[in-house]
C-alpha cells in the first residue's frame, strides 16, 4: 500500500500521484474508499463505511470496494 500512501487527494476527489504525474478524478464513493485504504483500513472496514455513509446494502458496498481495488490494481496503484 506504499503507492496508495503517496497519492494526494483533494476534498473534491482530485487525486494526484507525484511519483508519476498522473491525475485522476473520483466521485465521493471512490474518494471514501481510497482514503479508507490510505488510513490502513481493510476492504471490509471500508465497505462498512460505505454502508454507513451512503446507506447501501452491505453486499453492494463489498462489491463496490472489491471493484475499486481491482481498478487500483489495474492502474498499478497498489
Amino acid at each position: 500500500m506504499e503507492k496508495l500512501a503517496r497519492l494526494a487527494i483533494s476534498d473534491e476527489g482530485f487525486v494526484f500521484d507525484p511519483a508519476t504525474g498522473d491525475s485522476y478524478l473520483m466521485n465521493r464513493t471512490g474518494t471514501l474508499i481510497l482514503r479508507g485504504l490510505q488510513y490502513g483500513k481493510d476492504e471490509k472496514e471500508v465497505a462498512e463505511a460505505l454502508v454507513t455513509d451512503f446507506e447501501v446494502e452491505p453486499e453492494t458496498a463489498a462489491r463496490d470496494v472489491a471493484d475499486f481495488v481491482s481498478r487500483l490494481d489495474h492502474l498499478n496503484l497498489t
